[in-house]
């Protein structure tokens, strides 16, 4: 028997089983027809013979990496002037990170910019984090956060 009727064997066990049956010599009276082993052998048949179904092609699956590539930038900002703080919020608006540093401007005015971008952030559905001294980022919320800075460094300058 080769690998192939063994095979075929295999996954039709039934058709072996109707060889036996008429190899056994009939009883006496006549043998009724089985119509739903008729029809599951011819169901069978068919199938046999269909191809396997394909998926159609509907076109190329390309996506453009235009769009990954612009909404992947990031902003270095330094606002000397409070009037800067309208500037980064337009970047955020538009799904951009920004990296704001608050070292060359004084104090007071680096509190109103980042209360500023604190509600800006917070209406975007965004984040902020101190990342160093007087150092903010500020991200939409296409962008994910993860990890720590710890709070020793900014002990050093202050």
């Amino acid at each position: 028997m080769s690998f192939k009727d063994k095979f075929k064997n295999f996954f039709y066990l039934e058709e072996e089983e109707e060889m036996q049956e008429k190899s056994q010599p009939a009883p006496a009276q006549p043998p009724r027809p089985e119509p739903p082993r008729q029809a599951e052998q011819d169901w069978r048949q068919k199938d046999r013979r269909k191809p396997a179904p394909t998926r159609p092609q509907e076109g190329p699956n390309v996506v453009s990496l235009q769009s990954i590539k612009k909404s992947s930038k990031m902003i270095l900002s330094e606002p000397r002037v409070y009037a800067e703080a309208q500037d980064i919020a337009e970047h955020l608006k538009n799904k951009r990170t920004v990296v704001v540093n608050l070292q060359r401007i004084d104090h007071g005015s680096g509190t109103r910019i980042i209360d500023f971008l604190s509600g800006t952030v917070y209406a975007l559905g965004g984040d902020i984090t101190r990342i160093g001294h007087d150092i903010f980022l500020c991200v939409p919320e296409n962008v994910e956060l993860s990890g720590e800075i710890s709070e020793y460094l900014y002990d050093e300058f202050e």
